[in-house]
């Protein structure tokens, strides 16, 4: 392939990369402020600035394109990065990581993901299954690894370490994820995560610190 050949198809590449975000973009507006059920094809085209046409050059349907949305989302989350480091302790680790996991869960664009996922995961029960497992308990998986590191004499006392992580980020969602989740409350503030967490880490330290 001569070097035109291969500039031309990159810009092609670039050009059909652009206008897939662009049509994700609007469609991520229009499932927010409509819902999975209240938005359409057309709505879409309309919110991403392109023909219906074209809408369905990239995606078939309105399910496939929700489920590029919620894959995206799946990523994103992927890519936060919690430190987790073995040989740092435990209670420092558990306030830093409560407090990204909250903001994260908490942050309005991440509030209206989980919505749509929660409306429509009986109805989709495959796309609620995987953002449950590349999202949610992917983040338990990696506490309870850090959790088992921290087993022994002098510091935890845990028999089981899935659990106990589980237990954690319920405890540092308590009073903040459902009001936010449900609309009753706004995103909460980082003064108020930082006092819910930090009343998680106390307990769970309560609970599972080795004694003696």
């Amino acid at each position: 392939m001569v070097a035109a050949d291969r500039a031309n198809l990159h810009l092609v590449s670039e050009e059909d990369g652009s206008k897939r975000r662009q049509i994700m973009d609007g469609a991520r507006k229009v499932f927010m402020d409509l819902g999975f059920d209240g938005a359409s094809m057309g709505e879409i085209a309309r919110a991403a600035a392109v023909s219906k046409g074209t809408l369905y050059v990239y995606f078939a349907d309105k399910c496939a394109l929700f489920e590029a949305i919620v894959e995206e989302e799946s990523l994103q989350h992927g890519q936060v990065v919690f430190n987790f480091d073995p040989e740092r302790d435990v209670e420092t680790t558990l306030k830093e990581f409560g407090r990204a996991y909250i903001t994260l869960i908490c942050r309005p664009s991440g509030g209206s993901a989980i919505r749509t996922v929660m409306a429509i995961a009986e109805r989709m029960p495959e796309v609620g299954r995987r953002y449950y497992e590349r999202v949610l308990e992917k983040s338990i998986n990696r506490l309870a690894d850090y959790l088992k590191a921290h087993v022994g004499p002098g510091d935890l006392a845990i028999d089981d370490c899935h659990l106990a992580a589980a237990q954690f980020m319920q405890m540092s969602q308590a009073s903040l994820f459902l009001p936010f989740i449900f609309q009753a409350a706004p995103a909460p503030s980082e003064d108020r995560i930082a006092g819910v967490v930090d009343s998680a880490t106390r307990m769970f330290l309560a609970a599972y610190r080795a004694k003696g």
